[in-house]
């Protein structure tokens, strides 16, 4: 009972430090602040951003780490980068200290590496501890990472609304107490037997915290637009503190109650794809799972390309040199660098966006607003698994339909600059790309297997710094050649501001051809992957 109780003891830790660890979703909270004092231009700031999320291309060596230390280790090594990254920032932000631009850069980049080490510390946990509904584990725990942004604007407002620079020392020192609250439970962690028996009530705990889950959105959604005044905001701030403690309460009393109820099958899902490894590879004939697109001769240029190389098992093991020699990973990658990775980039222009469209109020509301359907769109990358066996429906194909928002928003942005065009488009935009962040974790385990897929997702995101570079180089040329007449002008602190429509109209355009570019590529991996998710289904029913 003990083992049972702490291991949800672990998915609640799990929860905890990502919903205090995604620092980066803040950036637009600071970002105007910090350009002003630094007297930077809008392509300069670009790179600052361009370099928090250049420590996702060195997410593989916290899993090299991983192999040598302990969790715990690594997620202190983690959260001591955040905050030397994120302090030092602080200091120059409020001009205690003078750091030359590059140094800040360097800081930025150090910063970025400790998301992704705490990233990759949580995605370990959850495989551990839930091999038989890791993807449940994942999404949800991955969902919490997007109400970060919420939660600092609420921590912020209850100490001053009026200073942006608290976000800095807040990124600074959150993270690290996170991280001491998730110890005990991380390093009381036992390893796991499989050969145990699960319980009864397992699902019900996920559709419950799920539940939970989305009452928490809901309420820093509807809510966090109240945290304009201190003691409203502290008050709310409580009330999101309780919600994020409440799912401690749910584990240990089913496991209490109803230790006594056991099925008889292993802790492993029947569903698993690993389970149907053995089973499929009796039935291919080729070691690398390569085979006609069906048994059906078929004719065209289309039809070629769809049977080349694809995969025709899920769970299959791929070290790097046979991953990246897949057709099926690079349109992979092109629907996450195309999807994905364009809603990051939004996310972090959204306070030069919202300030250039006369709404400098606004701005932590529609980063906020962000965040808050990026939380939900994590949330729902869970449908698949939820809706299993009564939606058979390949996760691939979601990944398409989740990435239908995005360019209907840009070009939403594109023709319009309308505050309820500004808040619609974010919410479209947070809720695809949200989606796309959690349901990637598990469609890469699935397609290039679970054993590899830590470092697997660490390759798939270095796509991330790389869009990064150039959709936001791409936003500030576009940005600071729009600045041409003293009408469009107000210097502040040598720093200048571009306003008015035409500061992003091109790129958004841009942006919008771009995504309809990813959600083509999603398409086809969906066309490319959905025979290996119906034999994955046909095999699963046969067990």
């Amino acid at each position: 009972m003990a083992v049972r109780s702490r291991k949800w003891m672990i998915l609640v830790a799990t929860i905890w430090i990502q919903a205090f660890t995604g620092t980066n979703f803040d950036f637009s909270s600071y970002s105007s602040t910090l350009k002003s004092v630094l007297g930077i231009s809008q392509l300069q700031l670009n790179y600052l951003s361009v370099a928090s999320d250049m420590g996702k291309a060195f997410g593989w060596c916290s899993g090299v780490f991983l192999m040598y230390f302990p969790l715990w280790v690594v997620m202190f090594m983690a959260a001591f980068f955040g905050f030397f990254g994120y302090a030092l920032q602080w200091l120059v932000i409020k001009q205690v200290i003078s750091l030359p631009y590059f140094l800040v850069f360097l800081l930025c980049l150090i910063a970025g590496c400790s998301i992704t080490w705490f990233n990759t510390v949580c995605f370990v946990l959850c495989i551990r501890n839930f091999p038989s509904n890791r993807a449940l584990a994942l999404s949800l725990t991955i969902s919490f990472n997007g109400v970060s942004a919420a939660l600092y604007t609420l921590i912020a407002n209850a100490i001053n609304p009026k200073d942006d620079t608290l976000y800095l020392f807040l990124n600074a020192l959150v993270p690290l107490l996170a991280s001491c609250l998730a110890l005990i439970p991380i390093i009381r962690q036992r390893p796991l037997q499989l050969s145990t028996y699960t319980i009864n009530q397992d699902p019900f705990i996920f559709i419950v915290l799920n539940v939970l889950a989305v009452i928490t959105g809901l309420y820093l959604l509807l809510l966090n637009s109240l945290s304009s005044e201190a003691l409203r905001a502290r008050t709310l701030l409580l009330g999101a503190l309780i919600l994020l403690f409440l799912p401690l309460c749910l584990p240990g009393i089913v496991c209490d109650r109803n230790w006594g109820f056991r099925t008889n099958s292993s802790l492993v899902d029947l569903s698993d794809p690993e389970l149907h490894t053995e089973l499929i590879e009796k039935d291919q004939s080729n070691s690398l799972n390569i085979e006609p697109f069906s048994a059906i001769n078929k004719e065209g240029i289309f039809e070629k390309v769809m049977e080349k190389g694809r995969l025709t098992m899920l769970g299959e093991e791929h070290p790097a040199r046979l991953l990246v020699c897949r057709w099926d990973f690079w349109l992979y990658y092109v629907a996450y660098f195309c999807g994905g990775t364009i809603g990051l980039v939004y996310s972090n222009n959204l306070g030069q966006i919202t300030q250039s469209l006369g709404y400098n109020s606004k701005i932590s509301a529609v980063v906020t607003l962000y965040s808050s359907f990026s939380f939900f769109g994590r949330l729902f990358s869970a449908a698949p698994d939820f809706l299993h066996g009564k939606v058979n429906f390949a996760r691939t194909g979601w990944l398409a339909v989740a990435l239908v928002p995005t360019p209907i928003a840009f070009f939403l942005l594109a023709v319009s600059g309308s505050e309820v065009v500004l808040h619609a488009s974010t919410a479209m935009i947070g809720l695809s790309s949200g989606f796309v962040f959690s349901a990637a974790v598990s469609i890469t385990s699935e397609l290039f297997g679970p054993n590899s897929a830590g470092i697997n997702h660490n390759i798939l995101i270095t796509n991330i710094p790389i869009g990064s570079l150039l959709y936001g180089l791409l936003a500030a040329l576009v940005y600071d050649s729009n600045v041409t007449s003293s009408v469009d002008k107000n210097v502040l602190l040598e720093a200048i501001v571009c306003m008015g429509r035409d500061c992003y109209m091109q790129t958004f355009i841009c942006w919008g051809c771009i995504s309809l570019l990813g959600l083509i590529s999603s398409f086809l991996l969906f066309l490319r992957t959905r025979p290996a998710y119906d034999d994955h289904e046909t095999n699963r029913n046969r067990t």
